[in-house]
């Protein structure tokens, strides 16, 4: 089991979401940055699916009464206690009644925390995952709050031992143009692109919100309401372009003026209040 001692700014159980059910108004979710999930899950010898700990600015306690193998990826915090051998992309075990202590990260917003077996909250809806907007799934990580932890008996042996450390991601989305372009006067896509954007402070896992240019509209008013995607980049009366991410409403009424490629996703998830982001357009293939 895992005992959260301080979960930092704020922290979450995530897996890689609950598919299938946007018809019925539930969002995905799951992590933010799932190829950072996935990695911290390979390197304990989980399937990339299971279920772990998504930390936000670090700053977490996290003590392992039975002791635990544990990887850590995402956003790079120095990492203390008494784990010998602790570290960001390697795996490492915590031996009984140790803790794992983060601190902030130099750059990105997210960290993975897996544990060999994964964490095993109740599933609701066949997914681990807190989702921030509906309220499905565990609650966020508080103070005395304790995980389960899966048995690891049957999983295979741990056989990756390191992972190249990520530096900085360069901070451009590419985009593809989006279903309601028309909505927009020409050359709005283009003035997207053109100048940076500064990632608002009311950023969340719902949506990456921006500060910069406004794109000029064609048309006014709300569309009905319509399917959303993660990556979608929505434009509200504000005319300030919000990037969808994984807790994002599965409808929505405002014109989506471009889509972020799945590749880019994770820069999108490690954005921080304060970080500037461009847009590149990249031609239909």
């Amino acid at each position: 089991m895992i005992e959260v001692l301080t979960p930092g700014p704020y922290a979450t159980v995530q897996d890689l979401g609950r598919h299938g059910y946007a018809h019925l108004g539930v969002p995905c979710s799951g992590a933010a940055d799932a190829a950072s999930l996935r990695l911290a899950n390979r390197l304990v010898g989980n399937p990339e699916r299971l279920a772990g700990i998504e930390i936000t600015f670090g700053m977490a306690r996290l003590r392992f009464p039975a002791g635990a193998w544990v990887a850590l990826a995402g956003a790079p915090c120095p990492v203390s206690g008494g784990a010998p051998g602790a570290g960001m992309g390697v795996p490492f075990w915590v031996p009984k009644g140790a803790e794992v202590r983060l601190g902030t990260p130099p750059w990105g917003l997210r960290t993975y925390l897996a544990v060999r077996g994964g964490v095993a909250v109740e599933p609701v809806l066949g997914s681990r995952s807190t989702d921030s907007l509906s309220g499905l799934g565990p609650p966020p990580l508080r103070p005395g709050t304790v995980l389960p932890v899966s048995p690891a008996a049957e999983l295979d042996d741990i056989t990756a031992d390191l992972a190249p450390l990520a530096g900085p991601r360069p901070p451009v989305l590419r985009v593809l143009p989006g279903p309601r372009d028309d909505w927009f006067a020409p050359g709005a896509l283009e003035t997207l692109c053109a100048t940076p954007y500064t990632v608002n402070q009311d950023s969340n896992r719902v949506g990456v919100r921006l500060r910069g240019a406004e794109p000029a509209r064609a048309r006014q008013g709300e569309l009905p309401s319509e399917g959303m995607v993660t990556g979608a980049v929505q434009v509200p009366p504000s005319g300030q372009p919000i990037v969808f991410l994984s807790d994002h409403p599965p409808t929505g009424g405002y014109p989506v003026i471009a889509v972020v490629a799945e590749a880019d996703l994770p820069i999108a998830a490690q954005l921080r209040p304060g970080d500037t982001v461009r847009f590149k357009i990249v031609p239909h293939r």
